[in-house]
């Protein structure tokens, strides 16, 4: 019990000196607030003509998928912090303190959650500004929310252990980013999952992105357009349900090979 009640106190701490470099350095916030607004006013006015016969529509059914998106890619702020931070140095200066050294990923997973937050804000008065609207209970907007943030989390564990792996800052800043672009497109986030050919089909059904996008459509009560149709396959039909499997399976994988790789790298 001690050993666990100082693990969350050093997390405290590490999580805090975290947030502290975002404020000093508020342009480190660039990514997490203008990028989602770049992506919903491209696909709601330039795009949703194209996709669909009703853009407000479309634009609905968008947000979800943006919201999954935004978040997933705010990993890429985990890989390069760590990256960062052992290239400068401070895992070294970690190492010298009495604190434990889990503490060292809870507290940049868990700042990187706060900056998920700030987006996810950000994303929700955009969203209202291009027509969206929460047509669910508070309550199913509210666990949508969670899941959103859950899914950021359960991200930004795999974002620790990409920036680990890297070797460098230069390799992070574009390891952090390229697994990004098939694992978001390659979903429901932008268009419906049945809609893709063959094997792309396959991967975008069972892809925890689509899961979450497709769980915060269905959490905020957002119907989809006509033309999107729904895929047939479990994870379509329990979008909820798969979005915890997989957070639950992709923290059960990469939180003990973050710490492993944290370890090995710390006892250098």
């Amino acid at each position: 019990m001690a050993v666990l009640t100082t693990s969350f106190r050093d997390g405290g701490v590490v999580t805090w000196r975290n947030l502290m470099n975002v404020r000093r350095q508020p342009d480190l916030l660039l990514s997490a607030t203008i990028q989602p607004i770049m992506f919903v006013l491209l696909f709601a006015y330039v795009f949703s003509g194209s996709i669909g016969p009703d853009p407000a529509a479309y634009r609905e059914f968008l947000m979800g998928g943006i919201f999954a998106q935004t978040v997933a890619f705010n990993a890429a702020f985990t890989t390069i912090g760590m990256a960062s931070d052992l290239s400068k140095g401070v895992i070294d200066r970690f190492r010298s303190l009495p604190m434990s050294r889990s503490a060292v990923l809870m507290g940049r997973t868990v700042a990187d959650l706060g900056v998920s937050v700030i987006g996810l804000v950000v994303m929700t008065a955009c969203g209202f500004i291009v027509g969206w609207r929460i047509r669910g209970s508070v309550l199913d907007a509210l666990i949508g929310f969670g899941l959103i943030l859950l899914f950021a989390f359960a991200m930004s564990w795999i974002g620790a252990w990409v920036g680990m792996i890297s070797g460098n800052l230069q390799v992070a800043q574009s390891a952090g980013l390229i697994w990004m672009f098939p694992f978001a497109f390659i979903s429901s986030a932008f268009v419906s999952a049945s809609s893709m050919p063959g094997i792309l089909k396959n991967i975008a059904e069972w892809n925890p992105m689509t899961a979450v996008a497709d769980a915060a459509r269905r959490l905020f009560g957002n119907a989809r357009p006509g033309n999107l149709a729904v895929s047939d396959a479990w994870p379509a039909q329990n979008p909820v349900l798969w979005s915890l499997i997989s957070c639950a399976l992709i923290l059960a994988i990469f939180v003990p090979l973050s710490v492993a790789k944290y370890r090995k790298v710390a006892s250098k």
